[in-house]
């Protein structure tokens, strides 16, 4: 109601100016008709006079008017150069800046939520730039100014900030018209002032500030740089520091287009996924399944001892054998050896960066190399956070680095295991080690598993780990570890009572970290905070200095890392004179649980947090053909469009190979294909990837155009009659 009424002032007095007649004044010849009756008033009513005119100049502006030119010359014809830029001056900034305030009440909102995807850029330039933007947009008067008023005000800029910009950037605009109305007698057309020359100059003054932007940058640079000496020529392109994914398809690309890149790597090539996460991990969920689906065998008709089934006779050690045989067979793909055959010059040793164009290698074998490169690329990856609990140093711990070496040194599984942890590492690890065997306990400090997933989704994660024999304990805080009688415990605090935990094996897996330490950051004067920092090329405080994959953040993903390379090492190898913004709009993610849990995009929690429209379209793999008859019916498809729209915001499955079904949706929402799109495409049946058409047909029909059906309707009726 309140912004109605705001609507009806408004178009109450834009009426009233025009039934008054003022309209007249905002043509050059009803200027020109009215000028010696104005001027005589102003003679005697000079004050009076200044102030109406200031109104009226408000009055147009504000209501977006079309005549603020005219009133400008105007201006110069009555009060003269200096008293009328005075006056244009104030009354054109307080116009817009009033313009400016009702369109931010009327339509930010609803903008900011319809075009949400679409704004999220410009904002971010607006918050960082918004000044600068202005300004340069206030020195061209061929942007309409009142447009400039009503678009700015659905951004985040705040309203000082756009005050005293419109005031200095229409200040040069404003001069130039106030000294033309001086002339007004001899002015027969608008086209008298806009001649080409001056319109030249205006557009020169909106560039200039591009201009001061860039000399300020190098100016910067000089600044950044002036401690040390860059080297006349360099060793190198790029210098990779790290053999992780991130470092690996940056070195691949570097070498792919014939630059010379060396990539040096401290432990082992493959970095964290191959050696401590995907692979291993991977590898024992794969084995734990089976146990469980073997311990299942009658919910598939064979009719086996169940009791027999439950307590199937294997070797954990064989288990944990199979897992490193997988990282065998994966290594040759991230091995030196094929990685110096691709061109790239791979040193095995501990990189530090001596200033930025020089890099320093302890070499394996005691040997100091330095490097001088063009470009560096930090992709050091990260390593598993440790927790601030009394005596877990003492009592020893494991993480998921360091349990596949120590684990695979048992016979037998540890029988009493504790997960440390609620996310999706924690989660993996406690359902498979409960189905190889083991008495598993889960403790999160928080309420829920997986927090970064809608509820409904933490509450089957939390069902499937319970189901498979793991004691999920939320809300309960790790304390203090010790050992009493040669048994080790966790005493943990639950709404303020401590219970004792007994373990044979305790892992940390309660998030990792960016290594940050040992590369010379420090001495150097990168940023880091959790991560290094780095601008949306990538680029470091140091413009040559990039960093990609865990290091970098925000995601800690492998295929992210690999996706953040293509950019550090295309801007390393092309800047200045090319570069590209990171792009993190479709980023999928996936916890491999049974069932799965995979998203891209938004889910509804973040929506709601971001204060995001949507529409929820549902399709429970209960109905699924493929699901039933593998007993997989345990999920569902969740797909968030945009309202009345078929464009896809967001996309969650729970389900048996939820990650394989989620790359449609990947591809649908990199390349703006909607719902439609994938309703119109062939699946294979009976596959689990109907699901994903079958989704679409729900919203299809929830968004059926009645009206056009009821028309149908009533043909078919009349053709039967």
């Amino acid at each position: 109601m309140k912004k109605l009424f705001i609507v009806a002032i408004v178009i109450t007095l834009a009426a009233t100016f025009y039934l008054l007649g003022f309209d007249q004044y905002l043509s050059l010849q009803g200027l020109k008709d009215s000028q010696q009756q104005i001027n005589q008033l102003n003679e005697q009513q000079p004050v009076l006079v200044a102030l109406a005119f200031l109104a009226l100049y408000v009055l147009v502006t504000a209501l977006s008017i079309p005549g603020a030119v005219i009133l400008t010359l105007a201006a110069g014809a009555f009060f003269g150069v200096v008293w009328g830029t005075i006056i244009v001056s104030f009354a054109s900034s307080i116009g817009a800046t009033i313009a400016f305030l009702v369109a931010r009440y009327l339509f930010k909102e609803s903008a900011q939520k319809r075009f949400a995807s679409k704004l999220q850029a410009i904002n971010q330039g607006i918050e960082k730039e918004g000044a600068f933007y202005l300004f340069s947009l206030r020195l061209v008067p061929l942007f309409p100014f009142f447009m400039i008023n009503l678009i700015m005000g659905l951004t985040p800029i705040r309203t000082f900030t756009f005050y005293w910009v419109s005031q200095v950037g229409m200040l040069a605009g404003t001069i130039v018209y106030v000294n033309a109305g001086t002339q007004l007698a001899q002015l027969d057309s608008l086209a008298g002032i806009l001649s080409l020359p001056l319109l030249l100059s205006f557009i020169l003054l909106g560039v200039f500030p591009i201009i001061a932007k860039k000399i300020t940058e190098q100016i910067q640079l000089k600044k950044v740089y002036a401690k040390w000496q860059k080297p006349s020529k360099f060793d190198r392109n790029i210098v990779v520091i790290g053999g992780g994914a991130a470092g690996l398809v940056s070195s691949y690309i570097g070498a792919t287009v014939k630059a010379k890149v060396s990539l040096v790597e401290a432990h082992k090539m493959g970095g964290d996924c191959l050696n401590y996460g995907c692979v291993p991990s991977k590898a024992l969920i794969k084995s734990a399944k089976i146990a469980q689906q073997i311990r299942n065998a009658s919910d598939y008709g064979l009719d086996l001892d169940r009791d027999q089934l439950q307590s199937i006779p294997f070797s954990f050690k064989a288990v944990m054998q199979r897992v490193h045989n997988a990282i065998v067979q994966i290594e040759p793909h991230d091995s030196v050896e094929r990685y110096r055959n691709l061109g790239v010059d791979v040193i095995c040793g501990y990189a530090k960066i001596i200033d930025p164009w020089t890099v320093e290698i302890k070499l394996d074998t005691g040997e100091i190399q330095q490097l001088t490169t063009r470009s560096i690329i930090i992709a050091a990856g990260s390593k598993p956070r440790i927790p601030d609990i009394e005596g877990l140093q003492e009592t020893g711990y494991l993480t998921s680095d360091t349990l596949w070496e120590a684990l695979a040194q048992y016979e037998k599984i540890p029988q009493k295991m504790i997960l440390l942890g609620g996310g999706p590492i924690g989660c993996e690890l406690a359902q498979s080690f409960s189905r190889l065997g083991a008495t598993v306990i889960q403790v999160e400090k928080h309420s829920r598993l997986l927090r970064q997933e809608d509820p409904e989704v933490s509450q089957i994660a939390h069902e499937s780990l319970t189901a498979s024999g793991v004691e999920v304990l939320t809300e309960h805080r790790a304390l203090r570890c010790e050992t009493k009688d040669g048994t080790k415990y966790l005493i943990v605090e639950y709404q303020g009572t401590e219970r004792a935990l007994a373990y044979d094996v305790l892992i940390c897996a309660v998030g990792r970290e960016a290594r940050l330490s040992g590369y010379g950051l420090e001495e150097l004067g990168v940023n880091t905070a959790e991560t290094v920092v780095t601008n949306q090329y990538l680029q470091t405080v140091f413009p040559n200095i990039y960093a990609a994959g865990d290091v970098a953040g925000p995601f800690q993903f492998t295929h992210s890392a690999a996706h953040q390379a293509w950019y550090a090492a295309v801007n390393a190898l092309f800047s200045p004179f090319k570069k590209f913004k990171a792009d993190y709009r479709v980023i999928p993610r996936s916890t491999f649980l049974d069932p799965e849990i995979a998203r891209v995009g938004l889910n509804e929690q973040e929506a709601k947090v971001q204060n995001i429209d949507y529409h929820v379209t549902r399709f429970e793999m209960s109905e699924l053909d493929r699901a039933i008859v593998d007993g997989a019916t345990k999920g569902f498809v969740k797909v968030l469009t945009v309202p009345g729209k078929d464009k896809i915001l967001g996309v969650t499955i729970v389900s048996e190979q939820a990650s394989e079904l989620l790359a449609e949706y990947v591809l649908a929402m990199k390349h703006n294909l909607g719902l439609n799109k994938i309703l119109g495409t062939i699946h294979t049946y009976p596959t689990m990837s109907e699901a994903n058409k079958y989704a679409a047909g729900v919203w299809k029909k929830a968004h059926a155009p009645q009206r056009i059906l009821n028309l149908l309707e009533k043909f078919h009726r009349y053709r039967r009659s």
